[in-house]
Order: C-alpha cells, then sequence, then structure tokens
C-alpha cells in the first residue's frame, strides 16, 4: 500500500460493511451510499429496512458460545490464565453486542450508532490488547489470576478503549476538527487507520508469535501449534471475505447478504479455537501449567 493511500477509508467503506464507515460521513453510513453494492435486507415500514441479518443473527451465538467458553473456562481451576481468558472472551462478547447495531443494519439514528460505533473499535483494540497479553501471562512473568495481573490487563485495556473511543466518537460527533475525515482526500483519518486497522492485526501478529515460541519451545510441543495455526487461518479467511470477496457476493446475491456475514462467522470459528488452544496448553500435564517457565 502505497503512503498516499494510508489512512484512507472511501475504499474499505465501497467495499465492506465496517462500523467504522459509519464514523466517517454524516450521510455515507451505508455501505451502497459510498458507490458499492446497497444491501437490502428485509424492508420496514416508512422506507427502512434491516439489513445483515445473517451477521446480526451469528452475533447472537457468538454471544452464546462465548458465555459457555466462560463457564467451561471456570470448570478448569488449575489453568493458567483461566480469569485472564474469561476476560478476553468478556471483550468478545461486547464486541458482538455492538456489531449488532454498528454492522448490522437496524434504522437507528445517526447518534446512536456512533455512539455504539465508538464502543466497538474501542472494545475491538482493548480485547485484542487482552488477547496478547493473555500470550504474556503463559510465560508466568507474574502469577496468574492475580489482582496483580488482572489489574494491569484491565487498566491497560481500558485505556486502550478510551483511546480509539474517544478519537471514534469525536471523529463521528465532530468535538473537535481534529478528526474530520476530508470526502475529497478519499475520507483518510490516520488516528482511525492506526487504531482500527493497523493496531489490532500488530497484537494479533504478536500473539501469534509469543505463543508460537511458548508452545515450540517451551513445551516442546507440535499438536497445539495445530489450533494456534487453525485460528490464524480462520480469522484471515474472514478478513478475506469481508475486504475482498464482499463486493462479489453482495452483487451475486442482489444485496441479500455480504461478506460481513463470513467474517462474523469465521471470527467466532477462530475465537474458539483459541479457546481450544488455551486449554490444550493449560493441560495438568504440561509443566508450565504449574510450575513457573524455564528458559534454555
Amino acid at each position: 500500500m502505497g503512503s498516499t493511500n494510508f489512512g484512507n477509508f472511501d475504499a474499505f467503506c465501497r467495499d465492506s460493511t465496517l462500523p467504522v464507515c459509519n464514523v466517517l460521513s454524516e450521510t455515507q453510513n451505508q455501505q451502497g451510499q459510498w458507490g458499492g453494492c446497497q444491501l437490502r435486507g428485509i424492508p420496514l415500514p416508512n422506507g427502512n429496512h434491516l439489513g445483515n441479518l445473517g451477521s446480526i443473527l451469528l452475533c447472537g451465538i457468538a454471544i452464546a458460545v462465548s458465555a459457555l467458553l466462560i463457564l467451561r473456562s471456570e470448570k478448569k481451576k488449575a489453568a493458567v490464565g483461566r480469569r485472564e481468558m474469561q476476560l478476553f472472551l468478556l471483550g468478545y462478547i461486547i464486541i458482538q453486542i455492538c456489531e449488532i447495531f454498528t454492522v448490522g443494519e437496524f434504522p437507528l439514528s445517526g447518534t446512536v450508532r456512533v455512539a455504539f460505533t465508538g464502543i466497538h473499535i474501542g472494545m475491538i483494540l482493548a480485547t485484542t490488547w487482552i488477547l496478547l497479553l493473555n500470550a504474556v501471562v503463559g510465560y508466568q512473568i507474574l502469577d496468574d489470576g492475580t489482582p496483580l495481573s488482572i489489574g494491569l490487563m484491565l487498566i491497560s485495556g481500558a485505556i486502550f478503549f478510551l483511546g480509539a473511543g474517544y478519537v471514534t466518537l469525536d471523529t463521528g460527533y465532530h468535538w473537535t476538527t481534529e478528526f474530520i475525515p476530508d470526502p475529497n482526500d478519499h475520507y483518510r483519518n490516520i488516528a482511525l487507520y492506526v487504531l482500527y486497522q493497523l493496531a489490532p492485526l500488530v497484537f494479533l501478529v504478536a500473539f501469534y508469535v509469543l505463543e508460537a515460541i511458548l508452545v515450540l519451545r517451551i513445551l516442546g510441543e507440535i499438536r497445539p501449534m495445530i489450533y494456534l495455526t487453525g485460528a490464524a487461518i480462520l480469522f484471515a479467511l474472514g478478513q478475506i471475505f469481508n475486504y475482498v470477496i464482499s463486493p462479489y457476493i453482495c452483487n451475486g446475491t442482489t444485496g441479500k447478504i455480504d461478506g460481513a456475514l463470513f467474517q462474523t462467522l469465521f471470527t467466532l470459528l477462530s475465537v474458539v479455537t483459541i479457546w481450544i488452544f488455551w486449554s490444550s496448553i493449560t493441560e495438568d500435564d504440561w509443566p508450565i501449567a504449574s510450575q513457573p517457565a524455564t528458559y534454555p
């Protein structure tokens, strides 16, 4: 991506259903209004419609599945990072609640949609950061589940949430002129581009690398890497559907669905696989599950 395209959102919002598009323009908060395929969805009274119904239903399923995983985690009393993993799942639940109203096309007022978008983007950044810290917890630098460990995770996550949330809300509500995107410059917003597009990706890559080192060098195992790599592939597939294949799906179904449905599905499968990976490396027979790691 060339430097002139850095921070530009018009192509993303034209081809994909992204929550960030809700705050970049007062009028262009629906995919079709950016010049791309318009999601028609289910017609409602007064000319309104309900779009992305499949994504909305999958968000509900994701919330239920994540709640079940939190309960399953509670039963793993001796598992390293149990509370930390539950925090990650809780963050994911909040993201899915917001996604119902930011990606799902309810006939909401622009003010309400912007509010949900601010929470959504703030939680994406905070939750991916918490996931990265889950990888750090595996090294047992601090005792997991302690007030210090949980407190550091919550405080740092809250800082990311508030920072990204403020930038998003300021962009949408125009509290200041600092983050207002210029329509003549491809709706460029470098702050949101970094906070929404780049930072979460960096956190996810760092999570994968740290966990791979933990599994291969410290645990000396291969099997958990299957789950970890599977989670990465599933997440990547969701992004490909949302950013690349989405306009073809939308045009091919005459606006009934787009890639957002598959992004929600594959992200859910990725989160479940991450939980399976975490469960597989916190079994009682792993040395790291009962004592601090030793390094060669």
